[in-house]
């Protein structure tokens, strides 16, 4: 090894050397996850009745959107025509009522590999500044069953289940959940957990995990545990463990 040669080696390796000693050791970073967003949720947008204010830049963002902007590149997908295509995970977040060519675009797109985190919620608890009935307001009860049938896919709710915010376990993660539903599997391609909260599917290529409610997506004044969930849902679809 040249002189010069040697001394950069032997400088790099001190260096890594200090930084062990002073427990900065680099760390790898973990692959971004290019993000596509499918929601009638206010997630990208504010509610409001003026669109000026929808726009204002000054008004804190829903606590979504910054925690997947850092887990990767996120683009907003309004029409499942045509299916999307250079994304690793396609959220669903209580998605609006697909239209039939939507809804048979997107199942094969999945099957062809692509991969969906689905919020499917039976009884949406989020409040809304719109009337029913107002195409701008939040999709209140989740009309998915198509495309959960072709995954193997059957969801209920109970209907004399207590109301109110709380937490279920999901493979040691905090979920939060207020009046959820619950997947049953129809096809042996897919495995519930979490008493029915949560579901795995295979369908084709692809892979689909879904949680029978968005109570995850409402404001709260700590959402720490709420970033923890959404991370951790994202990382394991993305991982595909």
């Amino acid at each position: 090894m040249l002189p010069h040669r040697r001394a950069r080696a032997v400088l790099s390796g001190l260096i890594v050397a200090a930084m062990l000693v002073a427990g900065c050791a680099p760390e790898r970073q973990a692959d971004p996850v290019k993000l596509g967003l499918f929601t009638s949720l206010p997630v990208m947008w504010h509610e409001t009745s003026d669109i000026a204010d929808m726009l204002r830049s000054d008004v804190p963002p829903h606590w979504a959107l910054p925690v997947l902007q850092r887990l990767g590149p996120l683009r907003p997908i309004d029409s499942l025509l045509p299916p999307p295509q250079g994304i690793d995970v396609l959220i669903l977040a209580q998605p609006r009522v697909l239209a039939p060519a939507e809804a048979q675009a997107l199942d094969g797109w999945v099957r062809k590999g692509g991969r969906v985190l689905l919020f499917a919620d039976p009884m949406l608890t989020q409040e809304s500044i719109y009337a029913p009935g107002d195409r701008r307001r939040p999709q209140d009860v989740a009309m998915i069953s198509p495309n959960l049938t072709q995954w193997g896919l059957a969801l209920a709710i109970e209907e004399d289940q207590p109301g109110g915010e709380r937490t279920a376990d999901w493979l040691g993660t905090a979920i939060p959940v207020n009046l959820p539903g619950h997947f049953t599997a129809i096809h042996k391609t897919c495995r519930i957990e979490a008493q029915g909260l949560v579901a795995r599917c295979v369908a084709g290529a692809g892979q689909v995990l879904a949680v029978a409610d968005a109570a995850l997506f409402e404001q709260s004044d700590e959402p720490g545990s709420r970033e923890a969930a959404l991370e951790a849902l994202v990382a394991a679809l993305h991982r595909g463990n």
